[in-house]
């Protein structure tokens, strides 16, 4: 796995949008290289294929399979691997390895964690996996571990700075992120299938986890605001404090908790009745076994190191291996806006009309923060990417697809902003109940801006088929609340009567005057003016 390989890749930067509309990097030939990148994850619990595709900046999903195998159940007490998990795990990546090779995948790494580095049995069953399926496995220590899934951290959020840690069956990994680098790497075990193993039930338990993640501190140090959470059992906690908070938004990826929600959470969980809350949340028997120890740790881990938000990742490992893959150039680029254009490129009806239409509306927004220029220009990239859907479920398809998208790069009230302005795009009128629930995420302020970007969307989308700004410009005057468009006059005809309703509906969302103007020379001076106000 050589992550060095590719150095320098094309792609030139426009001033007006700070580099967020420079040429898509996907499209490079050099960065095609990663289209088809395979992993297979062999952990103490699961076993996962991945085949990731497309926008190679956000890992999207061509082939995504996990079996629970427990190859580390019991590995504390017996020093083998589980004799069931075994089975499983060879029947598993035997499917794994035709899947492979019916996918032609050329760039397939498969990486083995706790059990395999640490079982008395693991190089006999290495030996036996590459005999019977012809995968090479690659069994890495600890800190590399570590590393990889701080990677991956990094792979969804570049500015991430704070604490990874990622637990497994067997072990628990620790990790220092900043500056889009990994700092520190170390590794634990405080993974449940260990932990069933530790004497002195509960108080001996507390006392094992506090001395572990002392000695944890005294390498990571204890000054870290955020805390990123990888592994199916935070996942797992994460979706039961979802449920206890009755959270309407279940994606996992970039769900944001504090430490007292974690505390009333796990102790709620103690309160429960198990099966239900399988019921509940969909949560596999294997998995919900893991959760009552695994949330042992969490309570210890957030009080000693007393970060001030906690975040889930669904990026982890195998995320951190495509990472390693990408060069400089690529890993420098903002995940979300390479993966909508992705999505233009590949679905909408004129790739490229997206940077157009943002540069057109781009008046309105001159001093937003670039936090929500991000967000603005991620919409006018995803404006028509939903077209082929029924006209009739437009809307909604466009509201569910960006709050449920596979997005890197994207918090909760990011996609729920996101979601807003698209459905407004279409739609104008009244909005459905799961819209109104999850808009309670956002303050009003916010639900108000993106209703008024669906509106600019809806007009700046329809002015012209070629580009808003072959048409016309818009001018936003805040002071003296006035929405003007200068009209080109050979492109005049386009502003008939729908495009001026929608104009004037913008105006409207913003509390602002419409004008129009028509310039009195092809591309003359802006004095040079003529129309009035409506």
């Amino acid at each position: 796995m050589d992550g060095n390989s590719l150095t320098e890749l094309s792609g030139t930067s426009d001033p007006r949008s700070a580099g967020f509309f420079d040429t898509p990097l996907f499209a490079d030939p050099q960065a095609r290289a990663l289209a088809h990148v395979g992993v297979i994850d062999v952990g103490s619990n699961s076993i996962r294929l991945v085949v990731f595709d497309g926008a190679a900046r956000s890992p999207a999903y061509f082939f995504n399979e996990k079996v629970l195998c427990g190859l580390g159940r019991g590995l504390a007490e017996t020093g083998k691997l589980h004799p069931e998990g075994r089975i499983r795990a060879l029947a598993t990546l035997k499917r794994f390895a035709l899947l492979a090779r019916g996918m032609k995948l050329t760039n397939l790494t498969m990486v083995a964690t706790a059990a395999m580095r640490e079982a008395e049995d693991g190089p006999e069953f290495r030996a036996e996996i590459e005999r019977e399926t012809g995968l090479r496995m690659r069994i890495i220590d600890g800190s590399e571990e570590a590393r990889l899934s701080a990677q991956g951290v990094l792979t969804g959020w570049p500015e991430a700075e704070g604490l990874v840690c990622d637990i497994g069956g067997n072990s628990m990994e620790l990790a220092v992120i900043g500056g889009g680098t990994v700092h520190r790497a170390v590794t634990s075990g405080l993974g449940p299938f260990r932990l069933q193993q530790i004497p002195g039930g509960k108080k001996g338990l507390r006392s094992h986890v506090t001395q572990v993640l002392g000695g944890l501190r005294d390498q990571t140090g204890n000054h870290h605001d955020a805390l990123y959470l990888v592994g199916g059992s935070w996942r797992a906690i994460a979706r039961l404090d979802m449920e206890r908070r009755n959270y309407p938004l279940k994606v996992l990826h970039e769900y944001a908790m504090t430490p007292k929600s974690i505390r009333k959470t796990i102790d709620w969980i103690g309160e429960q009745d198990i099966a239900k809350l399988r019921s509940l949340t969909g949560i596999s028997e294997e998995r919900m076994s893991l959760v009552p120890l695994a949330a042992q740790v969490l309570r210890q881990l957030v009080h000693m190191f007393s970060p001030r938000q906690v975040y889930v990742s669904s990026y982890g490992i195998r995320e951190g291996i495509l990472y390693e893959q990408m060069p400089d150039a690529l890993r420098k680029r903002d995940p979300l806006i390479e993966a909508c254009h992705f999505m233009e490129y590949s679905s909408a009806r004129i790739p490229g009309f997206g940077r157009k239409l943002y540069d057109f509306l781009l008046p309105l927004y001159r001093n937003r923060p670039p936090e929500r220029l991000r967000l603005i220009r991620a919409a006018c990239l995803l404006h028509d990417v939903n077209w082929r859907a029924h006209p009739d479920y437009r809307a909604d398809a466009c509201f569910d697809i960006t709050t449920r998208a596979n997005l890197g790069g994207l918090d909760h009230p990011g996609r729920i902003y996101l979601g807003i302005a698209l459905m407004h795009r279409y739609k104008t009128g009244s909005t459905g109940p799961r819209m109104k629930e999850l808009a309670r995420l956002l303050d009003e302020r916010d639900v108000k801006e993106a209703k008024m970007l669906g509106r600019a969307l809806r007009f700046g989308a329809m002015f012209s088929m070629d580009g808003p700004e072959n048409a016309g410009e818009l001018r936003f005057y805040p002071k003296k609340k006035v929405l003007e468009l200068v009209l080109e006059r050979e492109t005049q005809a386009l502003f008939t009567e729908v495009a001026e309703q929608r104009f004037a509906a913008l105006a409207n969302q913003i509390g602002a005057e419409a004008s129009v103007r028509v310039r009195r020379n092809s591309r003359g001076p802006a004095s040079e003016l003529e129309g009035k106000d409506f």
